[in-house]
């Protein structure tokens, strides 16, 4: 499984008539068409609003994580500022004025839980501020009547073609629009992550914005880091999880349910957007459901890209044994390839290791 044919998954190096790219410059344009194709997928992202600004709700100290200050804003964005919600910040105890600006590392998952005290620990201890947010304020997760479909961002976005995918999406960066005022956050080192469809959200939030500079999707599965076109056993289709939930994804996406052949494009189009910004997929062999052998495949595609603008080094792919979880060992390999990638210390472990090779 070490090698990808033309049959296998759509080039992403072939622009719209064919022709191959083979410059920087030629993929900055491509990179603008995958985006457009992508929507497809996802729907168009929400517009960017004017401002995003935040108020500081509380703060104080939290002695079990190294006296770690915690506070709460509240956002304010969308058009005239109407839409709100909630975002918690972490920081190492040195945050302050003398102490320079840390990375972040930013999760919408807090709608399962904030993180566990080992895994913030872990965090804090390498220097990085912690920043979550509930991404199910910013759209409901699964939709069952009418008044919920038009809750969160519809809202204040009607009309739009986006799934909740998107619009979790678009939480992060609003996040990031906010962060990026704090004076102790370092806005050239922030890193996003999430878990299954919180995995997903991070991959196209990374995929669409720029200033990201590390994006980290677990376990993120069909319609994430895992493939449509080649399916590992008992792994998720595209009709499952277009069935199942339907309002992730734009209403246009339902057209390919069987269709996955035809698509023009396929998951490492995303991946590859993220290019040559950092990317880590972090993979359980145990989840067959996230597809793990074809997410390695994705991987394989993408770094076609990354080897073209001269950075192969900035996408990885890690697995451990086990199923469908984003904990303690996941966090770890995630902060390893961010000490890497933004950091610049060399990783004990690597993040090239194909669990599938024969032999």
């Amino acid at each position: 499984m070490n090698q990808i044919t033309n049959t296998d998954l759509p080039d992403v190096l072939r622009d719209a008539d064919g022709r191959r790219i083979t410059n920087a410059e030629e993929w900055r344009r491509q990179r603008q068409r995958l985006l457009s194709l992508i929507e497809i997928e996802y729907g168009a992202l929400p517009p960017i609003p004017p401002t995003t600004t935040g108020v500081e709700l509380h703060s104080h100290l939290i002695e079990r994580l190294g006296n770690a200050r915690h506070t709460q804003y509240q956002l304010a964005t969308g058009p005239n500022e109407n839409f709100t919600f909630l975002l918690d910040v972490l920081a190492p105890a040195s945050e302050g004025a003398s102490s320079g600006a840390h990375p972040v590392v930013l999760t919408g998952d807090a709608c399962w839980g904030f993180v566990t005290d080992d895994i913030a620990v872990e965090v804090l201890r390498r220097g990085y501020a912690l920043a979550q947010f509930i991404r199910t304020e910013i759209a409901p997760d699964v939709y069952h009547t009418h008044a919920e479909r038009n809750a969160g961002l519809c809202r204040v976005y009607p009309g739009g073609d986006y799934g909740a995918l998107a619009a979790w999406a678009w939480g992060y960066h609003r996040c990031i629009d906010f962060l990026t005022t704090l004076p102790f956050v370092d806005a050239a080192r922030i890193a996003v992550t999430g878990h299954s469809r919180g995995g997903k959200a991070a991959l196209l939030a990374g995929a669409a914005d720029e200033r990201i500079a590390l994006t980290a999707p677990n376990n993120s599965g069909c319609g994430g880091a895992g493939c449509f076109r080649i399916q590992g056993p008992g792994s998720e289709t595209l009709k499952d999880i277009v069935t199942r939930f339907p309002r992730w994804f734009s209403p246009r996406f339902q057209a390919w349910i069987d269709k996955e052949r035809a698509l023009p494009f396929d998951q490492h189009f995303v991946k590859a957007l993220v290019a040559p910004r950092a990317l880590l997929s972090t993979e359980a062999l145990g989840d067959l459901w996230a597809n793990p052998s074809g997410t390695f495949q994705t991987h394989l595609a993408a770094r076609e890209v990354y080897r073209l603008l001269g950075h192969e080094e900035r996408i990885g792919i890690w697995y451990r044994a086990g199923g469908h979880a984003q904990g303690l060992d996941d966090w770890r390999a995630l902060l390893d390839f961010a000490d890497w990638q933004l950091l610049g210390k060399a990783p004990a472990r690597r993040f090239d290791i194909n669990p599938f090779a024969a032999g």
